[in-house]
């Protein structure tokens, strides 16, 4: 490069010297034809215009999208809450006349960046600029996925992802907030796993085809879960995410799924199951007994079936196991049974390039959360009406009555059943 521009300095000089009698205009024209010139010579053609060199940070891709809501609107008691939807709604005071503090509320703030940094290695690493610890404060940045995925062949057909990520563990669990109906996830499957991740690894198997439908399900509107293979089988800490582990069991995790095209309709059954040991790591009460607090069972198994939006949809799940859970009688966690799933049913409108989704939801769930304080015990009955409306890719905008009957009981607050109703508004920003 050096030689290049002492050689266009040599050429400027003599053509300034053997070139008076040309006018200003003549010695620029030149001079930009030989900087021209070696800017050519300097640059081959490629896709990006800069060199002929490919490096793996051109092929990394940033998205994200923003999510702003309000839980204030005709809300008939305050007291119905949940920890794990959505800290803006409603309050778990024990004061008798407590209120909630129901005001705008950044539920989540994501950027996503993304690529095939090699022809067997794919990049994944999304933070979230709102997390929200219990001290109350908001906005926190955490971590929520980072990690590889190694493929094994050409078509990416069979494929090994390292890092913290989504455990494959139901529908709902692995299909994307920027893409679910429902502002929260359903109670009875959500509280296998906190914020659906932890770190482990795992080994996805999906024919080349069945990704390309999985793809097509998210990018066309009709709410699919996204790519996490048609067998899944895996080892995580099962200590949930962003947390280290707080024993030595891993649990284990098995899925598969198929989505099928009959018709003008496809269908998607799949069934999925883990199993481990759960480590409570400071969530027991003082005074409160648990019989073995680093090794309590942890097993589940759960159905699935989606029939996605042409134009009409329905998405249910069901699952059954064994879990710690908050014995109001004796102050102790017990190992019990659990039970709990949900229905959607839903219907896509298009009109023109808008998208509009109503939808009605019913949930029960009937057993602890081993991940909240004393492993609190819940009966639910939830029923959800709303609508999603997406004027353009990047905004949407959702209203959901609720009708909310909750039970939630703990060493604080050992007889609390919950009723009431609220409007829930969010809007989502999509880029």
């Amino acid at each position: 490069m050096i030689k290049r521009k002492l050689i266009a300095i040599l050429l400027l000089i003599n053509f300034a010297a053997n070139a008076q009698d040309l006018n200003k205009q003549d010695v620029k024209n030149e001079v930009m034809r030989i900087l021209d010139s070696i800017n050519k010579a300097k640059l081959p053609d490629t896709k990006s215009g800069v060199s002929g060199e490919e490096h793996w940070y051109d092929k990394i891709s940033l998205r994200g999208y923003a999510q702003i809501r309000y839980n204030g609107l005709f809300s008939t008691n305050d007291k119905v809450s949940c920890e794990q939807c959505d800290k803006s709604w409603g309050t778990t005071s024990t004061e008798p006349d407590a209120k909630s503090n129901n005001g705008l509320f950044i539920r989540r703030a994501r950027l996503v960046f993304s690529g095939q940094v090699h022809p067997n290695v794919f990049f994944y690493f999304q933070p979230d600029f709102a997390s929200s610890p219990s001290t109350g404060i908001q906005n926190f940045v955490q971590i929520r996925d980072l990690y590889f995925d190694l493929s094994f062949d050409k078509k990416k057909e069979y494929r090994v992802r390292v890092g913290q990520s989504k455990i494959p563990y139901g529908f709902e669990n692995m299909q994307s907030s920027s893409q679910r109906l429902a502002l929260d996830r359903n109670d009875a499957m959500n509280s296998a796993i906190l914020n659906e991740r932890d770190l482990g690894l795992f080994f996805y198997w999906a024919p080349a085809e069945i990704r390309e439908r999985f793809a097509m399900l998210v990018k066309d509107g009709f709410k699919g879960a996204g790519d996490f293979g048609v067998f899944a089988f895996g080892v995580y800490n099962g200590q949930i995410a962003n947390k280290l582990d707080g024993n030595r069991d891993i649990n284990v995790v098995a899925r598969v799924t198929y989505p099928f095209v009959i018709g003008s309709q496809i269908i998607e059954p799949g069934i999925q199951a883990y199993t481990g040991k759960w480590a409570f790591t400071g969530e027991i009460s003082p005074g409160v007994k648990v019989n073995d607090p680093q090794y309590v069972k942890d097993q589940r198994v759960g159905a699935t079936f989606v029939l996605y939006p042409r134009p009409f949809g329905i998405q249910t799940e069901y699952n059954i196991g064994t879990g710690p859970r908050y014995n109001t009688v004796t102050n102790t966690v017990d190992e019990t049974d659990l039970n709990g799933g949900y229905v959607i049913f839903n219907y896509k409108l298009d009109i023109k390039k808008q998208h509009i989704y109503p939808f009605a939801k019913f949930q029960y769930y009937d057993g602890g959360k081993k991940y909240e304080k004393d492993a609190r015990s819940y009966v639910v009955r939830d029923y959800e009406i709303g609508i999603e409306w997406q004027p353009f890719k990047a905004f949407e905008f959702t209203a959901e009555y609720v009708i909310a009957d909750r039970t939630f009981e703990d060493s604080v607050l050992p007889i609390n059943r919950q009723q009431g109703n609220l409007l829930r508004l969010q809007a989502q920003f999509n880029f």
